[in-house]
C-alpha cells in the first residue's frame, strides 16, 4: 500500500539532500528509457514486479518532480513542442502551452505540493498563473484558449486539448480548497474553459478538431466536465450525457467490438474511454441492487441486469440505460487490462499512457476494487523504464519528455486523488 500525501512529502523533505538513495534509484532505470517499452511490449516485462516496492516509488517520484522543475519556462508555462519538431527533447527549446502546463500542475498536485508549501511551491504557483493569464486573455469569440497552434498534443488528441486538461486542473484546485489560491478568479477561468469544452461537443458528443487519437481528447473531455460539475460549476448535463454516450458507444458489451475510428484504429484508445464514460452509472448502478438486497427486494445473489434494476426503484428507461452502463463498464475494463491490447503494438507514445492513467482513474471513480491490482502491475512496469535523469519519453507521437514525465507522475501517485475521484462517481 502506498503511503499517503503527508507521508510521501516528508521522504521527500528528508532524502532530499541524502545521496545514498542513488544505488537503489539507478535499479528503476531501463537500458534505453522509452516511456512504453515494457508495456508495449519492446522490452520483457518479466520481474516488474521487483521494482515496485514503496521506497522505489517514492524515489521515482522524486527524481520525476525534480526533473519537472527544472524544466520549468521563464513564463512559468512548460511546453511538449511542435508535431513539426517531434525530435526537439529539450524543454527549454520549445513554447510553452496550456495543455502541458497543466498536466505538469495536476502531477505536482498529486503528490502533495501546494503554493505555500513543498520543495516546488513556486513551480507550481508560477504554471498556475501562467494559466490563469492565458485562459484571461483568450477572446471571447475564439474556439480555443490559447493562440499556440500546432503543438504535439493538440495535433494527436485534438485542438481543444488546452482548454480540456486546464479544466481539470482548475477543477483540482477549486476541490482543494488551497490557500493562496484567488478562488474566484478560478471559477471564473473554469466556467471559461466549460464554455469552450460544451461549444467544441458536436451533436454526437465528440470534440471537434480532433487530431489522431481524437476519442482520447473526447474522453478527457468528459472527465473534464464531471470533475467540474463537482466543484459547482455550471455545466451542461445534456452535453455531458451526449459525451459519454459518444464514448459508450464506442464499444459493444455483448460482442467485446470497439470501433477505433476516431483512435487511429488502436483498441487502447477507445476502450479506456468507455470505461471512463460509464464507471460513474455503473458504480450507482451496482449500488441501488446492493441498497435493494439490504432491504430484502431482491435476492443476496442478485446480479445488476435492467429487471433487477426496476425492481429496485428505476424507471424502465432508467434501468435499461444503467445496466448498459454497467454491462459496457465491466466488460471494457476487462478489455482495456488484457496483455494483447497493453502489449500488441510495436510503437509507444503519450496517448498510451494517457489511456492507462484513464483506466486506472475510471476504477477509482468507480470504487472499484481491482485498482489495486490494476496500480501494481502498471507502476511496477512504469518504474521499470524511467530514464536515467528521471524523465519519461515516448517514442513516436506524443514524445515530449516533459508530457510523458508529467503524466507518468499522475499515474504513480494516483491514490493520492482517490477521494476527489470518488467525488465525480457520487
Amino acid at each position: 500500500m502506498l503511503l499517503p500525501i503527508l507521508a510521501l512529502g516528508a521522504f521527500f523533505a528528508v532524502s532530499e539532500s541524502n545521496d545514498t538513495y542513488s544505488e537503489t534509484a539507478r535499479l528503476l532505470n531501463p537500458s534505453d528509457g522509452c516511456v512504453f517499452m515494457t508495456v508495449m511490449g519492446e522490452q520483457s516485462s518479466e520481474e516488474f514486479n521487483m521494482y515496485k516496492s514503496d521506497e522505489n516509488l517514492m524515489l521515482s517520484v522524486r527524481d520525476g518532480l525534480s526533473w519537472l522543475a527544472e524544466a520549468q519556462l521563464p513564463n512559468g508555462g512548460y511546453g511538449a513542442g511542435s508535431h513539426s519538431a517531434q525530435h526537439v527533447r529539450d524543454p527549454h527549446a520549445v513554447k510553452a502551452d496550456p495543455a502541458t502546463t497543466a498536466m505538469v500542475a495536476q502531477a505536482f498536485l498529486r503528490s502533495g505540493t501546494t503554493i505555500k508549501s513543498g520543495k516546488y511551491a513556486k513551480n507550481l504557483k508560477d504554471a498556475i498563473d501562467f494559466l490563469l493569464e492565458t485562459v484571461e486573455s483568450a477572446p471571447k469569440k475564439s474556439a480555443f484558449i490559447t493562440d499556440v497552434r500546432g503543438t504535439q498534443i493538440q495535433t494527436k488528441l485534438g485542438e481543444n486539448i488546452d482548454a480540456v486538461l486546464t479544466a481539470q486542473l482548475l477543477s483540482n484546485l477549486l476541490d482543494r480548497n488551497l490557500k493562496g489560491i484567488d478562488k474566484k478568479r478560478v471559477e471564473r477561468c473554469l466556467d471559461i474553459c466549460v464554455g469552450k469544452i460544451e461549444a467544441g461537443t458536436d451533436a454526437t458528443g465528440r470534440q471537434s478538431g480532433a487530431g489522431w487519437a481524437g476519442v482520447l481528447q473526447s474522453g478527457l473531455a468528459t472527465s473534464a466536465l464531471e470533475a467540474a460539475q463537482v466543484v459547482g460549476a455550471d455545466v451542461d448535463e445534456e452535453v455531458v450525457e451526449r459525451s459519454k454516450n459518444y464514448q459508450k458507444d464506442n464499444y459493444d458489451e455483448k460482442t467485446g467490438n470497439v470501433k477505433t475510428d476516431d483512435g487511429a484504429g488502436i483498441m487502447l484508445y477507445a476502450v479506456s474511454g468507455s470505461v471512463r464514460s460509464s464507471a460513474k452509472e455503473a458504480r450507482k448502478a451496482e449500488a441501488a441492487i446492493n441498497k435493494a438486497k439490504k432491504e430484502g427486494k431482491l435476492d443476496k445473489n442478485a446480479p445488476v441486469s435492467a429487471e433487477n434494476l426496476r425492481k429496485a426503484g428505476y424507471s424502465e428507461s432508467e434501468a435499461m440505460g444503467y445496466a448498459t452502463s454497467y454491462n459496457v463498464y465491466q466488460s471494457a475494463k476487462k478489455t482495456a487490462q488484457r496483455e494483447d491490447v497493453l502489449n500488441g503494438f510495436g510503437n509507444n507514445g503519450g496517448e498510451e499512457f494517457l489511456s492507462f492513467l484513464q483506466t486506472g482513474e475510471s476504477l477509482l471513480v468507480n470504487r472499484d476494487k481491482e485498482w489495486k491490482d490494476w496500480y501494481d502491475d502498471m507502476s511496477g512496469r512504469i518504474l521499470k523504464i524511467q530514464n536515467q535523469d528521471g524523465s519519461w519519453n515516448g517514442h513516436h507521437c506524443i514524445t515530449s519528455p516533459v508530457f510523458c514525465t508529467a503524466t507518468s507522475l499522475l499515474l504513480l501517485t494516483v491514490e493520492n486523488d482517490i477521494d476527489f475521484l470518488s467525488k465525480v462517481g457520487e
